[in-house]
C-alpha cells in the first residue's frame, strides 16, 4: 500500500503566503494537488506566489490580502471569505515574529501586539474554518511557529514568550477537535534559507567584520547536518502533516531544524 500524500479535492488557506515559509509551504502543498489560498499584507507578493503553484489537477488557486496585526480585519475577511467560497479543509497559521530583544525591555504593549498577531489570529481562524473541516470529516491546522518552542533564543524574550503560548494553544485544541477528524501540529522551523534570514546573515557579517560566507559558515556548524535549510524541505514538511498519510499525528511539535535544538 502507497502512503497517501493526495491532497486532490481539498483547499488550502496559507498565511503570509506572500514569501518566506509561506510560499514555500503553498508551492508543495499545491504539488500535492490542494487547491491554495495565500494570505498576507502584499498583494504583489500573494500574486507572485499564485503564479508558482501547481496546478498540474486543475486546481484554481487564489489570494486574499489581510494585515495580520489587525486581528478585528482579518476575522472580517476570513468569515466573509468562508461564506462565499467551498470549505477550507487545511489551515497553515504563519506570522513573521515579533522584534528581537530582551525580555526585560519589553512593553506591555510588544506583548499584547505579539499576543493579537499569534494567538488571537490563530484562535479566530480556528473558529471561522473549523467547523466547515467538522462537515467534511478533513481538517489540518499546521502552525508554523519556532524551535524556540522547545528551545528559548538569545534577545527573542517576546517571541520566546508568544511561540510557546501558539504550541499549548494548539495542544489543547488538537485534543478538543480530534474526534472530528481534524489534527493540529506545530512545525519548528530552524535556520532556514529564507530573504529575512539572508538579510539577518548580512547584518551579523557587517557587525562582525566578516564576510557573508564566513557568517553562514559560522552559523551552519552549530547545525548537526552542517548546512541552514532550504524552505523547500520544510514546505515538504508541512505538506505531510496535510496529507492523509498524517492522520494518526496530532499535538506534536516537529523540528525541522538540522538537528538545531539539542533537547527531545
Amino acid at each position: 500500500m502507497n502512503m497517501d500524500l493526495n491532497l486532490v479535492g481539498k483547499r488550502a488557506l496559507v498565511s503570509a503566503g506572500g514569501a518566506g515559509l509561506g510560499r514555500a509551504s503553498a508551492i508543495e502543498l499545491s504539488r500535492l494537488g490542494a487547491e491554495v489560498v495565500v494570505a498576507g499584507r502584499s498583494e504583489n507578493g500573494l500574486q507572485e506566489t499564485v503564479e508558482l503553484l501547481s496546478c498540474e489537477h486543475g486546481q484554481k488557486h487564489d489570494s486574499v490580502v489581510v494585515d495580520y496585526t489587525d486581528f478585528e480585519l482579518v476575522k472580517t475577511k476570513f468569515k466573509a471569505y468562508e461564506e462565499q467560497n467551498a470549505p477550507i479543509h487545511v489551515v497553515v497559521n504563519n506570522s513573521g515574529g515579533p522584534p528581537p530583544g530582551m525580555i526585560l525591555d519589553a512593553t506591555p504593549e510588544d506583548f499584547q501586539s505579539a499576543i493579537n498577531m499569534h494567538l488571537f489570529c490563530n484562535q479566530i481562524i480556528a473558529q471561522t474554518f473549523i467547523a466547515g473541516m467538522k462537515r467534511e470529516g478533513y481538517g489540518r491546522i499546521i502552525n508554523i511557529i519556532s524551535v524556540s518552542v522547545k528551545e528559548p533564543q538569545p534577545n527573542l524574550g517576546v517571541s520566546n514568550t508568544i511561540r510557546a503560548a501558539v504550541a499549548h494553544w494548539a495542544k489543547s485544541l488538537a485534543a478538543e477537535v480530534g474526534r472530528f477528524g481534524i489534527t493540529v501540529n506545530n512545525v519548528l522551523p530552524g535556520l532556514t534559507r529564507t530573504a529575512r534570514l539572508m538579510s539577518y546573515i548580512k547584518t551579523l557579517a557587517e557587525q562582525n567584520g566578516r564576510s557573508v560566507e564566513e557568517q553562514e559558515q559560522l552559523m551552519s556548524a552549530a547545525i548537526p547536518l552542517q548546512y541552514i535549510g532550504q524552505p523547500e524541505g520544510f514546505g515538504n514538511a508541512v505538506a505531510f502533516l496535510a496529507s492523509p498519510a498524517a492522520s494518526y499525528i496530532t499535538g506534536v511539535n516537529l523540528p525541522v531544524d538540522g538537528g538545531y535544538v539539542r533537547c527531545l
